[in-house]
């Protein structure tokens, strides 16, 4: 893959294309495309770095994993109802309030149905700027399936839960998902599995578990069905 340009690209803050999203996150190429034009291009890109999600010579676009994460919360925000308007405008409250460009990658984040509620000094705020303390029923949907590190961000993204092999963590194979644990790519398992190669000749080849196989054959499987 070559050089992506975004916000200042590092190693270890993890590489993802429209493709990669796709495949991550579960959902089609069309809706990750649009999504990110309406978040990225529209609103976080152009606001926060005066950069739109492209390179410089082509149309592939790329993002890093904290803006992987933005994304992921802004789905499951949209698939609950929420505006685009009213999530422009909590993360916009959160940005100053939690002191983070990346606060929907933080763990302070709350979501309880279309609302977006947040952690601040031991409180539960609204993000719609109303700034009411708000305890009904808070669902914290959005960290479960992410690890965080001291500063509240997330670190690793489980796209099929904890119990599930799978993890996306910027800091192995430039933020591809691999087999927990270890720096094996979980594509190489399901290219192998596609070769014909028999599951156990692959655990043995890479040290996995038939569970762990199976779960980076069942990852690709279920983004190519």
């Amino acid at each position: 893959m070559s050089v992506a340009t975004f916000h200042k690209q590092q190693i270890g803050s993890g590489i993802y294309t429209i493709p990669d999203i796709s495949k991550i996150l579960g959902y089609p190429q069309s809706k990750v495309r649009r999504n990110v034009k309406n978040y990225w291009d529209n609103h976080l890109g152009k606001k926060l770095f005066n950069e739109k999600y492209r390179k410089k010579n082509e149309k592939v676009k790329a993002v890093n994993f904290y803006v992987l994460i933005e994304l992921y919360t802004c789905f499951l925000l949209r698939e609950k109802g929420a505006s685009i308007q009213s999530i422009m405008k909590a993360r916009e409250n959160m940005v100053k309030d939690l002191k983070t460009p990346y606060p929907f990658a933080s763990h302070k984040v709350l979501l309880a149905g279309s609302k977006i509620l947040y952690e601040l000094n031991d409180l539960i705020i609204s993000a719609d700027g109303s700034n009411q303390i708000n305890l009904a029923e808070i669902i914290k949907e959005f960290a479960k399936n992410l690890d965080f590190d001291k500063n509240n961000l997330a670190i690793k993204f489980w796209p099929k839960g904890k119990k599930n092999s799978i993890v996306v963590d910027p800091h192995h194979q430039f933020g591809q998902p691999v087999i927990s644990g270890t720096n094996v790519n979980a594509q190489g398992i399901f290219s192998m599995y596609e070769s014909s190669e028999p599951i156990d000749a692959i655990g043995i080849l890479y040290d996995l578990t038939e569970k762990q196989v199976w779960d980076a054959i069942n990852f690709y499987k279920s983004h190519a069905a």
